[in-house]
């Protein structure tokens, strides 16, 4: 991490990462942000609000309802020197884009011999928990950690989404950077008003314990860490791991906590069936088996699309079915 200085701000999710966008469009005229409503409007959730006004129209760009278009025309700038930064307004709206990405985005590196990189940001709210419509509430980050080439990044706390954010812009590859809506104005974290960096690829310890390790990212972070509070007065002290960056996993980390408590519980929202949580478990059998002392819990959403409003919650992870993995993992 790069040094910072210690003047500070408190800011929500959704403030830091419009802070981030300040702070490079300031140092960098290359970076753009281009998106369906994120000039005039500042964005669906006012993530990009006051950016327009302060950079003009070329920098921030208003866009047609073409997300094909939206994420096509950003590649062609970023193999000509631009730094284009990319709103989604949901990640479920991603899906007519994920032709570009898969195709070109994460290819152009390689299909060049590196003469050409791509360096994308995509910046996408997503999850459920705010009673939002169909299409709305998707959590497929799992569909994007398949492809080599792209980077996934989820910040959980104020302070990692301006630095993860602006280590993404730094990257010389394309990064998805996915932003738990939930969570977007939840509570504030003192965050440095200068520029900083969270490194890609490392995760972060939240709680430490020796009986078992949560993972968990996005807005499941926080569950995780009431789940861990709760449980301690039963004398079950476990190991909070943020992943924050989704592809490349921390091999490392995961690895040395689950070897240090022998059991573990992977917590996401998104459907159970080939989320990443399964890729976790695949690495901890690699790594870790003869460690373990109970088999791997998994908390996780069911494998129908995100119900509307009054079932939402019924389909979230949530403290107490967290806390039930605990202590099935615990009682072996």
């Amino acid at each position: 991490m790069s040094t910072i200085t210690a003047k500070t701000q408190k800011l929500s999710i959704v403030q830091a990462v419009t802070d981030g966008l300040r702070t490079v469009m300031k140092e960098q005229e290359e970076v753009l942000v281009l998106g369906e409503d994120v000039g005039k409007n500042g964005g669906v959730f006012r993530a990009t609000e006051g950016l327009q006004e302060q950079f003009g129209p070329d920098r921030v760009i208003d866009t047609p309802l073409s997300e094909s278009g939206i994420v096509g025309t950003a590649i062609g700038l970023a193999i000509n020197g631009f730094l284009p930064v990319v709103e989604m307004q949901f990640l479920g709206f991603i899906y007519p884009a994920y032709e570009q990405i898969m195709t070109h985005a994460t290819r152009i590196r390689m299909r060049t011999l590196s003469h050409f990189h791509v360096p994308l940001v995509i910046r996408a709210p997503y999850g459920a928990g705010v009673k939002a419509p169909e299409i709305h509430s998707d959590s497929v980050e799992a569909l994007f950690t398949h492809m080599p080439g792209i980077k996934v990044v989820c910040p959980s706390n104020p302070y990692d989404a301006k630095g993860l954010l602006i280590a993404s812009i730094d990257d010389p590859d394309p990064v998805l950077f996915l932003e738990p809506m939930r969570s977007y104005r939840a509570f504030k974290d003192e965050v440095p008003t200068d520029r900083y960096t969270v490194e890609i690829g490392k995760a972060s310890l939240v709680e430490e314990g020796t009986d078992l390790t949560l993972i968990a990212w996005g807005a499941m972070v926080p569950l995780a860490v009431k789940a861990a509070q709760k449980v301690r007065v039963q004398n079950i002290h476990c190991d909070v791991l943020d992943l924050r960056t989704l592809y490349p996993l921390d091999k490392e980390m995961i690895a040395e906590s689950v070897q240090k408590t022998g059991r573990a519980v992977i917590v996401h929202e998104a459907h159970a069936t080939s989320g990443l949580g399964t890729d976790i478990i695949a690495l901890i059998q690699d790594t870790s088996f003869l460690y373990l002392k109970s088999p791997i819990q998994r908390v996780t959403g069911f494998d129908v699309p995100v119900p509307f409003y009054t079932l939402e919650q019924h389909y979230l992870p949530n403290e107490d079915r967290i806390i039930e993995a605990i202590h099935k993992a615990i009682q072996f």
